[in-house]
């Protein structure tokens, strides 16, 4: 069994995939959106191709807790998500994560010019070790 997750933005989604002992994410691709259906083909592929039997998807909460518009959303993108794969689809807080991806990138130091396309996928692998963690206790 593996999990996916996803850091949904307007313009790129990032992927990242557990390894099968549900313990590490590792950093998948980026993809570029097109449209809603076509975004939601490409998952369907994915979750076929690795066996996926769980989708986490970072959802963007305000700092006082709430879902704003962005959230929405992605909770609307997310449902879609789950009508169409029919697999179990987590709602997971992304708050700080793409801070937490250029932090990382900060002390790595690399470039701002290069690390753009890597940026959605760090974020996506924080969002799911995060939720491999949680999953543990």
């Amino acid at each position: 069994m593996r999990i996916i997750s996803l850091d949904v933005g307007e313009r790129r989604i990032g992927f990242a995939i557990s390894d099968t002992n549900l313990s590490v994410a590792l950093g998948l691709f980026v993809y570029e959106r097109k449209s809603m259906e076509e975004d939601i083909r490409e998952i369907e592929t994915i979750v076929k191709k690795y066996g996926v039997e769980e989708i986490v998807v970072g959802i963007p909460v305000d700092m006082n807790g709430r879902i704003g518009k962005n959230g929405k959303k992605v909770k609307d993108f997310a449902l879609e998500i789950e009508r169409r794969t029919k697999k179990r689809v987590v709602l997971w807080d992304e708050r700080f994560t793409t801070n937490e991806a250029h932090r990382i990138m900060d002390l790595k130091a690399v470039n701002q010019k290069k690390r753009k396309k890597y940026i959605d996928i760090m974020a996506a692998q924080i969002i799911l070790q995060g939720y491999l963690d949680a999953r543990e206790k």
